[in-house]
């Protein structure tokens, strides 16, 4: 088949829904198809050096006047609130320049289908449409807010800001219709499908957003002789909805019931310093340890060596590093709460109510003594996670099904054809 992912925002740097569309593109260029990815310029040097020579097959979205002048604005408006609205007037000038590459490889033959895997927001107006070949979006995964009691993570006027935006985001897929257009739009689970601005499309297909790509999330490795700690890992963006700052309380509280917890943080954002302060302000800052942004396969090996993955994240949509903990066969203490309560059950892990708040950090101190103190509940649950994910979120499995869906849109008469 010939693909097209379109993708502009698409980065190994940044993890989360941006790294997808490289997993699309190498995958399915490893299989044999024709695969080309839209991206935009400023993130060449990134798939460069993450591509190497496929980075002939990306088309560059350029980097114009009307780009600058958005994220000028974004500048001077609150991130938290305005956000969404920022990044759909950036998607508008990005699809503009978009649709001329897509134009043009349709017209030279070299598209049987479009892919759109990015932005996941299920609200997010698309204007890829009407280039006479079928257009696949998703899996889209998202229409989640905060749990009850966590006012100071979302005030008032930022709930407001949301609630204009989805208006606003209603009000632009009228407008701009790519999603009712779609051949197909995939969805992660239900909250996502009732998100949809697109209230009866005729199909909408289920499919989990995240995967695991076993080359990089494979097998534990033994930690140096002697190192005895019981050690949890957080990878992610440092913001404010992953409440690490409550991850360091629930570490002080295990710390004092004699088990020595220690916690590598793998990842960097706007919250970074505010996190080093907490964790010197709870006599934490010898026992955690903050790394920094790190390529893919140092953080693959250092979360091999850690006893559990910790993620008591309050709004996550997905929450990919989930399935690449239980991938590498550890146990994970997540907030039941979204997108971790998709993957996780009993038998790997611990759910923690994020309700009541009151609660909250005592119950996340309780699951880490509880792994801490029996090591053998952890090995049996991290067993258990990973034939859970071998099973079911290889992404090779993954890519089975989506070239099935494209397959179902194109039909079978011209899709075998062009499959040869």
């Amino acid at each position: 088949m010939k693909i097209l992912l379109v993708a502009q925002n698409a980065s190994s740097r940044f993890g989360g829904e941006a790294f997808l569309p490289l997993k699309y593109f190498q995958l399915l260029r490893q299989r044999g198809h024709e695969v080309r990815l839209i991206a935009h310029q400023r993130n060449r040097d990134d798939l460069q050096e993450t591509l190497g020579d496929e980075i002939r097959f990306v088309h560059f979205i350029p980097d114009t006047g009307w780009h600058r002048a958005i994220w000028r604005i974004g500048q001077h408006l609150p991130a938290r609130g305005f956000k969404p609205i920022v990044e759909i007037a950036m998607g508008f000038v990005n699809e503009h320049f978009q649709k001329r590459i897509i134009r043009s490889l349709v017209a030279e033959g070299k598209a049987d289908i479009i892919h759109q895997p990015i932005p996941v927001s299920p609200r997010a107006p698309s204007a890829i449409y009407g280039f006479g070949i079928p257009v696949v979006i998703g899996p889209m995964n998202g229409n989640m807010s905060f749990p009850d009691g966590y006012e100071d993570y979302q005030p008032s006027w930022e709930r407001r800001m949301i609630g204009f935006s989805r208006l606003f985001a209603g009000l632009a897929n009228r407008i701009i219709p790519g999603k009712a257009r779609a051949a197909a739009l995939l969805v992660a689970n239900e909250r996502t499908r009732r998100g949809l601005p697109v209230a009866s499309h005729p199909r909408v297909i289920s499919l989990v957003e995240n995967g695991v790509d076993f080359s990089v999330w494979k097998g534990a490795l033994r930690r140096p002789e002697g190192d005895n700690a019981f050690r949890l890992v957080f990878m992610g963006r440092l913001v404010g909805l992953k409440a690490v700052d409550l991850t360091l309380e629930a570490m002080a509280l295990t710390r004092k019931s004699g088990v020595d917890v220690r916690l590598d943080v793998l990842g960097e954002g706007p919250e970074t310093e505010r996190l080093q302060a907490l964790a010197k302000a709870l006599d934490l800052q010898d026992v955690v340890t903050f790394h920094g942004f790190l390529p893919q396969s140092e953080c693959a090996a250092r979360m091999a060596r850690a006893d559990a993955l910790v993620l008591n994240s309050l709004r996550e949509c997905g929450g990919a590093v989930v399935l690449e903990a239980m991938g590498l066969g550890l146990p994970v203490i997540a907030a039941d709460w979204g997108g971790p309560a998709d993957y996780l059950d009993p038998s790997c892990g611990f759910l923690v109510p994020p309700v009541p708040r009151s609660t909250f950090v005592p119950r996340l101190a309780e699951a880490m003594q509880r792994l801490a103190d029996d090591p053998e509940l952890a090995g049996r649950m991290g067993a258990l996670g990973a034939a859970k994910v071998r099973a079911e979120y290889d992404w090779e499995k993954k890519i089975d099904r989506m070239l099935q869906i494209y397959q179902d849109q194109l039909g079978p008469a011209s899709g075998a054809g062009r499959a040869q």
